[in-house]
């Protein structure tokens, strides 16, 4: 049964960084594109990055342009979001998903991390 677990979520004050994990178990994010979306309380979950199957095409909401950075391993079969200069509106509940393309279909989810930036 394929499973993707995120994981690095945390409570960080403004300005500050963390790096999100998704690795995935059970099956292979090798030939697929994993995206990060996110949830803010009362709130429809939102797209934040994606990267394509062989990591050499990215993708990002202009909200997180220049902060965030997604990469790919496919040899640990595990997604990266690296966070940097966190504001206050970046606190949410990350989910990591993997399709078919950037922008495209998903088929897995994970259960989500939460991360809370105090300002």
């Amino acid at each position: 049964q394929m499973q993707l677990v995120e994981s690095g979520g945390g409570l960080v004050q403004a300005g500050g960084s963390l790096r999100l994990s998704c690795a995935a178990s059970g099956g292979t994010i090798r030939n697929y594109a994993v995206s990060w979306f996110r949830q803010a309380p009362g709130k429809e979950r939102d797209f934040v990055a994606a990267i394509n199957w062989s990591g050499d095409s990215t993708n990002y909401a202009d909200s997180v342009k220049g902060r965030f950075t997604i990469s790919k391993h496919n040899a640990k079969n595990t997604v990266y979001l690296q966070m940097n200069s966190l504001k206050p509106e970046d606190t949410a509940v990350y989910y990591c998903t993997r399709g078919f393309g950037i922008r495209s279909t998903y088929d897995y989810w994970g259960q989500g991390t939460q991360v809370t930036v105090s300002s």
